[in-house]
């Protein structure tokens, strides 16, 4: 199959079958023609998967096109937009019909679910490698960002921490136990389908002063919010939101060190002050949020970790910091 047919057959029909008023030129031409909604700021971002890095090397097709999506998606809730498009960049190292039949199926299950619309991208051979470019709006002015956060604000989470990490152990045959299916089900699901949270981040505008997705880990990512905002922070431990699921898998400290340095888990994390707790609470309250304060900013640099006020420090320091690419 040829570059061309192969865009035809598994990328142009299912994009051109959905295609909204906004995308004024999609898949076919050298380069799409997109209207952004008035009175709001393009959010673009931009994510590269290769294989062996980040997933593994026999990973299922269909699997691996969810993940490839979702993950750029995250990175849109973080910044409290809604997706509206992607691009798909894909090298692969033959083309596989049987492959890219699970690919498509996945990646276009998961551009449904979300309201995104592909409109271009490029295909080439050599080592399997998927980048995907993700594009959304967000009101001007209301963006979510890295360097709102003040000394006093709390620092929360969204929903579980860990379960991806759990979910590669599961794949990976690492755990010490065997917590039974529904518990690999869940954690792999977690690893393989990450919840962007386009919701959660919908409610957090005009409460949450800094935020961003949990890709590298909690200690990391925090780190992040740290270094832009020009403030420390301390975590709370024994305040990490576990799953019971991953608590099946594992001990607690496995647990522990999983949602503070597992990465992965595409969560929200954020800040808020002192003064707006009060509707986050009411938010969380009724349902609309599931969120946990898991720390406080504070003045300083660095993310300081404590259990029940005493210095706590991951398994080694090589981990200490969470994923990093080099």
């Amino acid at each position: 199959m040829g570059e061309f047919e192969l865009i035809r057959h598994y990328f142009r029909q299912h994009s051109a079958e959905s295609t909204p008023e906004s995308v004024l030129l999609g898949v076919g031409d050298d380069a799409a023609l997109l209207q952004p909604p008035a009175g709001e700021s393009l959010v673009v971002t931009v994510d590269t998967l290769m294989a062996g890095a980040h997933f593994p090397q026999d990973a299922p097709a269909e699997e691996i096109g969810q993940r490839a999506l979702r993950v750029n998606l995250s990175d849109l809730a973080a910044m409290g937009a809604r997706p509206l498009w992607f691009t798909l960049a894909l090298t692969l190292p033959e083309a596989s019909e049987e492959w890219l039949r699970g690919f498509s199926r996945g990646l276009f299950a998961a551009a449904e679910e979300y309201g995104c619309t592909l409109v271009g991208g490029d295909t080439t051979r050599g080592p399997l490698s998927i980048t995907v470019q993700a594009m959304g709006a967000v009101p001007t002015g209301l963006a979510l960002r890295r360097d709102g956060a003040s000394a006093g604000d709390y620092v929360l989470v969204t929903h579980t921490l860990g379960d991806s990490a759990g979910g590669l152990a599961v794949l990976q045959e690492r755990l010490s136990k065997d917590p039974g299916d529904e518990v690999r089900t869940f954690l792999t699901e977690r690893y393989w389908r990450p919840m962007p949270r386009l919701e959660a981040a919908s409610r957090l505008t005009g409460i949450a002063s800094a935020a961003l997705d949990i890709s590298d880990g909690l200690l990391a990512d925090l780190g992040h919010i740290c270094e832009a905002s020009d403030l420390g922070a301390e975590i709370f431990v024994e305040d990490l939101p576990l799953s019971a699921a991953l608590q099946a898998a594992t001990d607690q400290t496995q647990a522990r060190e999983w949602a503070l340095t597992g990465g992965d888990d595409y969560e929200l994390c954020f800040t808020v002050p002192e003064s707006q707790m009060g509707e986050l609470g009411m938010l969380i309250a009724s349902g609309e949020l599931q969120a946990s304060v898991v720390g406080r900013m504070r003045a300083g640099s660095g993310v300081d970790c404590r259990l029940h006020g005493e210095p706590f420090a991951t398994q080694s320091f090589a981990t200490q910091q969470g994923y990093t690419h080099f």
